[in-house]
């Protein structure tokens, strides 16, 4: 079996290649033929039992031949689309009767084998048309002269073809089991877990298989070669060849050749200007690395799919893939959706009343605030106990505030008649958070959080340390608030880390003992200059330890405890 590829109605058959006793493929030649580089390359031609690669121009057919040397010989063509649909038709053409059946008379003059191809549209064996691998194939096939056109009517397209006139023993594509189904085992909100069957050809055959996984939001893939021609850079499989030649006719890198750079780079057309108006194809982007994804796993038959994004579509395509011949065959795709985020309760904010919120580590809650009047302003008090947190507000779905808060902030929103808010707050990597939120539409008033500097810190005097007290001050505010200072004995241990847990602003001087209180009252100065207040503590014992915490309380009663200060009596005086 000999055969040959003809591009734009030019055929080329040459039948100086040695000719073959079928059905039995000479081993020996193949293995010849497939080293012989140049042979191939330049002149297309295809020994029996190879996948070829080609490429179509839009609305350009193109034309194979092969010659079957004796009657009753198996046949198998298969055509692969690669990334447009293709219209495809196989015929028969009776070799001239003077030829000899063994394939060993001198080649015929080309002009006669043209005009013999031309003359006689010969027997139509097999149409097709569409986007699956489809196959033709023939336990007894007669001798005669075989032609395969293929035409891409949508756009310029790959393809991929293999014929063999020895089907039973190559196989090359991996065989399907008989339930060829990807199913999902496991759904969830960004995990899809896939199991399939595993093929004969690896389980049973031993043939090197490996399982290649596509990912995508669009559709299901009926070919390897298609999804790999949707994920390269132009939207198609390999760069477009030069018009009026052949592509390579296989795939070199399979067996062992490197192509030459110039092989494949573009080239001016010029000498075909019929053609030039087919070459001016717009720019397809590259599709985005998240939309379609291929992984190959091995031959592993279960793959968790991870990373997905929730309540999407997601299409599922499972590829085996022999190692050795690098060719493929699709299992049946399946699709699914991952399942939702888990809806978050809203709370709902009443007008002027605080809320107590906890979120969990890396966790998010959703505040609503409907005032009941028309309003013109909104504050909104967030009081962050423990760590930073994330404020985000929408009115009626437009975002108008996001910011990291720390302490308490105070933030007014301009208002509008009948709107709705919605609060999201973004707790902290660190830790679980908790906070007070208050929204208020009413002007004037007291405020229900006591006002803060902005440095909250207590500062400890070193040179005024004694064995029985240590001396502290802290900034106040213009607004005159009560002061409330506590003290506790700690051990030598304690450090920072045990006081960064126990940094709770929200946690008042209810909280505390009675016996750790040291005294209360009020301050405040008019010059924020001057705003600073001083405490002498006493009664304390020589070489200890304690950590002392001044709470702020507000006119509604909601404290504010500033940053815990550890401090250390003198041993000796």
């Amino acid at each position: 079996m000999t055969w040959m590829c003809g591009c734009y109605g030019l055929v080329l058959l040459v039948l100086g290649v040695m000719g073959q006793k079928l059905p039995t493929r000479d081993e020996g030649l193949f293995q010849m033929q497939i080293r012989d580089k140049a042979q191939f390359h330049d002149s297309s031609v295809m020994p029996d039992g190879a996948e070829i690669s080609g490429y179509l121009f839009r609305d350009t057919p193109k034309r194979y031949y092969f010659v079957v040397e004796e009657d009753n010989t198996p046949l198998l063509v298969t055509v692969t689309p690669c990334d447009a649909p293709l219209e495809w038709r196989l015929t028969l053409q009776e070799l001239p009767e003077d030829r000899s059946g063994e394939g060993s008379g001198e080649p015929e003059p080309l002009e006669q084998q043209k005009q013999q191809v031309t003359a006689n549209e010969g027997t139509e064996l097999f149409t097709y048309k569409g986007n699956d691998v489809e196959s033709f194939i023939s336990t007894s096939s007669p001798s005669g002269l075989y032609q395969l056109e293929i035409i891409s009517t949508e756009k310029d397209s790959n393809f991929k073809i293999y014929s063999t006139t020895t089907p039973e023993s190559d196989q090359p594509y991996p065989e399907l089991p008989y339930d060829p189904r990807v199913d999902v085992t496991a759904l969830g909100r960004t995990t899809v877990t896939l199991a399939w069957k595993p093929t004969p050809t690896g389980s049973i055959m031993g043939q090197p298989i490996q399982y290649c996984v596509v990912i995508n939001k669009e559709h299901n893939f009926k070919s390897l070669c298609a999804a790999e021609a949707k994920m390269s850079l132009d939207d198609a499989f390999m760069i477009a060849p030069k018009p009026g030649r052949d592509f390579s006719p296989f795939d070199f890198a399979h067996f062992g050749f490197v192509p030459s750079e110039n092989d494949f780079k573009d080239r001016s057309l010029t000498t075909n200007r019929a053609l030039s108006n087919k070459m001016s194809r717009p720019y397809i982007p590259k599709p985005k690395v998240a939309d379609i994804q291929k992984i190959c796993i091995g031959n592993k038959n279960i793959f968790t799919v991870t990373d997905l994004k929730p309540d999407m579509q997601y299409y599922f395509d499972v590829f085996a893939v022999n190692t050795g011949t690098n060719m493929s065959t699709a299992y049946v795709g399946t699709f699914a959706r991952t399942k939702e985020e888990a809806k978050q309760k809203t709370l709902e904010l009443k007008d002027g009343k605080v809320t107590d919120v906890f979120i969990k580590r890396k966790g998010s809650k959703f505040l609503r605030f409907a005032p009941v009047s028309s309003h013109q302003r909104v504050t909104l008090f967030v009081h962050a106990c423990l760590d930073a947190v994330q404020v985000q507000v929408r009115r009626d779905g437009k975002l108008v505030l996001s910011q990291n808060v720390e302490g308490v902030r105070q933030f007014q929103l301009r208002g509008k008649p009948k709107a709705k808010y919605l609060i999201r707050l973004r707790g902290s990597r660190k830790g679980a958070s908790t906070l007070k939120v208050l929204a208020s539409t009413r002007a004037g008033g007291k405020q229900p959080f006591p006002a803060l500097p902005e440095d909250t810190r207590i500062k400890a005097f070193d040179k005024l340390r004694t064995c029985s007290s240590v001396t502290v001050a802290w900034l106040g505010t213009q607004e005159r608030n009560k002061y409330c200072v506590y003290k506790r004995e700690v051990s030598e241990s304690y450090g920072e880390e045990h006081r960064r847990r126990e940094q709770n602003q929200c946690a008042g001087p209810e909280s505390r003992r009675k016996s750790e209180k040291v005294l209360c009252k009020y301050f405040h100065s008019a010059n924020l200059q001057k705003a600073v207040t001083t405490e002498t503590i006493t009664g304390l014992e020589a070489g200890k330890s304690y950590l002392l915490d001044v709470y702020v309380v507000g006119h509604s009663g909601h404290s504010v405890k500033y940053q815990s200060k550890l401090v250390k009596t003198r041993k000796y005086c």
